[in-house]
């Protein structure tokens, strides 16, 4: 974790502009989750809690298919979060606001979802259920890199995948009425992900042709960004 003297040394400035980085990434997540539950099988790209009920249900349902997309999405998230925490390694005291191994990262999550690209055009026309679990598996390897991206920020809470344990922060910060200072970083987050969603299911819908541009315009905006961050 980022040591409280040293977190209170870094430029708020930077430290703003990563907050606004990682909503953008959240709306990624929205929209990649969204293109994962309405066109690629049913099940999610980075909800592996929702991930594992879904399994629980095909066993009790005896549903096959079901079973194979949820589980073939976990573990497909897993081996993103393996990936991408051996590119990024472990929060360190001295880290700047941005390290630079979290571009990386990105960047790899970037060559994921330019794949997905090829082949959700490729295929768009013949669909096909191999294909949409293959992209889904994609889908989930790539948020997968990017959690362990966010994870070496040493941020307690900051995510822009799992966000369960945000929503209940931000309840129980309305609740204790803290400032809306200290609660407007958790509510913007999970605004991105809504409204990621909202916009992923309308593209999924009506225009699924430019959805993968959803995944990646977002993420080459938040390497480029990224990149100029200095400490």
């Amino acid at each position: 974790m980022i040591q409280p003297d040293l977190a209170a040394q870094q430029d708020p400035r930077l430290l703003r502009r990563r907050h606004a980085l990682v909503v953008v990434l959240t709306f990624l997540t929205g929209s990649a989750d969204a293109l994962g539950f309405l066109s690629l099988g049913g099940a999610f790209a980075s909800v592996m809690t929702g991930n594992m009920v879904l399994l629980g249900l095909s066993a009790g349902r005896g549903d096959a298919e079901l079973a194979l997309t949820s589980g073939c999405a976990i573990v497909s998230f897993i081996v993103g979060v393996l990936a991408g925490a051996r590119v990024v390694g472990s929060a360190q005291p001295d880290d700047p606001v941005w390290p630079r191994r979290v571009t990386w990262a990105l960047i790899l999550e970037l060559v994921v979802f330019l794949v997905f690209l090829v082949v959700w055009e490729v295929t768009l026309h013949t669909p096909d259920a191999r294909v949409h679990l293959a992209l889904l598996m994609l889908s989930a390897v790539a948020l997968g890199i990017q959690s362990s991206a966010i994870q070496r920020f040493g941020v307690p809470g900051l995510s822009s995948t799992y966000l369960t344990g945000t929503l209940t922060s931000l309840i129980a910060g309305v609740a204790g009425r803290s400032p809306w200072g200290s609660l407007r970083p958790k509510a913007q987050v999970l605004l991105a992900l809504m409204v990621g969603a909202g916009v992923g299911a309308l593209v999924a819908l009506h225009l699924p042709v430019v959805a993968p541009a959803l995944l990646i315009v977002p993420l080459l905006l938040v390497i480029a960004v990224s990149a100029r961050m200095r400490a």
